[in-house]
């Protein structure tokens, strides 16, 4: 049996750009949509080009690529009272963008037609069929976005059905009902929508917005009330506290409802690199808790929970992370077991019985690090030095002797003594002194490091670690051109601290490649 699909009309560029804080420029916009494309939406909403001149630009910009799975929709309201559609500007912008569907909102809840649009109950309806059938006479496709349909609805059931059959008798293909303040919970989603489709010929679909938190629930509603048409953004931006996330909905609805949902084979793999990507040119810091696609999504931390997944994955996650682009995560903490140890001694070629006893050691060293300001699930691999240390198999090829750095007047100097040489280096700051320093006394024995480089660099000051007073944090991620690796130091001083995390990255980088994999290679 076929399954049934699920169209998903994205209103990132849209309802999403109505975010606070996000501005995207005409280049991000066509960025975006090349991404939906590619993910496989049914429609991209592009903007409304009679609001502002990006959006109009927009529309023509996007004609110079080929798209291969979406359609262009331009956003427009119904025509004004009292105006022919003919002489609307907002139906007309819709035309100017030459794009062949339209998406029409329109007055639902008689409170707005009666207050807001100041207009009569009858005259809407009329607004609605005329401007409908407009944009129907000019060969356009158009689904209608029913405005504050539930909130209509629970005040006048009779008129809001009487919107969606005006809607769908003039023309339109689709009939969206929109929860546009976001106040209704997904019980009521249910019944309202199953009650509207079963008295309905015209195809439905949802908009929801989260203002009660409900958003992603009340889309998934709406289909098994009997939507098939579903709206959203990425990573859910959008007005107030947002929309509908559809890097949520999407998986849902595909691997646990059964629905078909994207064109493209392989797009529910690119749902976690498009949701990273729009954080990026959102400008929006990425959701580490996002479900699906979150850096924690498929993270295990507690002992019992690690020791679980390594058993049987099911046990703790709801679906292969690697569906989605995602990937499991197993980190070191205070709350971790033996279990989570071992999980990252197999990453890096290690086979280590869980009950060894110098793990169990290691552990303890581990969490007495931890409450003295260390977080190691932060920086997994100076905890892995830890058990390397414990369990024999460690050789050393740093030896820091000395240190010594000078910070004032606009210079940076830096001396250390590692492996019984001195050098000094001047950098555009202390620990980029340091870091030049370090690798002359270690580059004529390591060349190999050369291919190490500092990636990012961060500290947490004082205060926010917890129960510690005068501690600094600093976290530094290493990249050799191939793989990323972090490791910390912990410190009263925030140039010792970062020395620490500098000299426990290359040390790590060394271990592996210099150490297990000859040792690897030699079992």
């Amino acid at each position: 049996m076929a399954k049934k699909s699920i169209e998903i009309l994205d209103t990132t560029l849209r309802d999403g750009a109505q975010a606070a804080s996000v501005s995207f420029t005409l280049r991000d916009k066509v960025k975006v949509a090349l991404l939906l494309d590619g993910l496989g939406v049914d429609y991209i909403e592009g903007g409304w080009p009679g609001s502002n001149p990006k959006d109009y630009e927009f529309f023509r910009e996007i004609k110079n690529y080929h798209l291969k799975n979406s359609k262009i929709a331009a956003f427009g309201s119904t025509r004004r009272k009292d105006v022919k559609p003919d002489k609307d500007s907002s139906l007309s912008s819709i035309l100017e963008a030459d794009v062949e569907v339209a998406v029409l909102f329109g007055k639902t809840w008689t409170l707005h037609v009666k207050e807001i649009l100041r207009t009569t109950l009858e005259d809407n309806l009329a607004i609605i069929a005329d401007s409908i059938q407009f944009l129907r006479d000019h060969g356009l496709e158009v689904i209608f976005d029913a405005e504050h349909f539930y909130q209509g609805f629970k005040e006048d059931p009779e008129y809001a059905l009487q919107v969606v059959k005006v809607a769908g008798d003039a023309g339109a293909r689709v009939v969206t009902l929109a929860d546009t303040n976001g106040g209704t919970l997904p019980h009521e989603i249910l019944e309202i929508t199953k009650y509207v489709h079963e008295r309905s010929k015209v195809k439905l679909g949802v908009h929801m917005h989260n203002d009660s938190g409900t958003a992603v629930a009340n889309s998934l509603m709406g289909v098994v009330g009997g939507a098939r048409h579903v709206q959203g953004t990425i990573n859910g931006i959008g007005e107030r506290t947002g929309n509908a996330d559809l890097v949520q909905i999407i998986p849902s609805l595909a691997l646990k409802m059964g629905y078909n949902v994207l064109k493209e084979s392989d797009g529910l793999r690119k749902l976690r690199n498009v949701s990273a990507s729009v954080y990026e040119l959102s400008g929006l810091h990425p959701n580490p808790f996002q479900p699906y696609v979150g850096d924690n999504a498929f993270t295990h931390k507690a002992g019992v929970h690690a020791d679980a997944v390594m058993k049987n994955t099911r046990a703790y996650e709801h679906i292969d992370p690697s569906l989605i682009g995602n990937a499991r995560k197993v980190v070191i903490s205070e709350l971790a077991g033996t279990s989570n140890l071992v999980n990252y001694l197999e990453r890096i070629g290690l086979k280590v019985e869980k009950k060894e006893e110098k793990l169990k050691h290691a552990l303890k060293l581990i969490k007495e690090l931890e409450s003295r300001g260390y977080s190691f699930d932060l920086a997994p691999e100076s905890a892995l030095l830890i058990v390397l240390r414990e369990l024999g198999i460690y050789e050393k090829f740093i030896d820091l002797k000395y240190w010594k750095v000078i910070n004032e007047n606009g210079l940076a100097l830096a001396v250390v003594k590692v492996n019984s040489r001195v050098e000094a280096a001047e950098g555009s700051g202390p620990v980029h002194a340091v870091d030049i320093a370090l690798r002359r006394c270690l580059i004529k024995d390591f060349p190999e490091l050369e291919r190490v480089k500092l990636t990012d660099y961060r500290v947490i000051l004082p205060g926010v670690i917890k129960n510690t007073e005068s501690v600094v944090r600093v976290t530094i991620e290493f990249n050799d051109g191939e793989k990323n690796w972090r490791t910390e130091g912990v410190s009263t001083s925030v140039i010792e601290a970062s020395i620490m995390a500098l000299v426990d990255g290359l040390d790590y980088y060394l271990q592996v490649n210099k150490k297990l994999k000859p040792l690897i290679a030699n079992d």
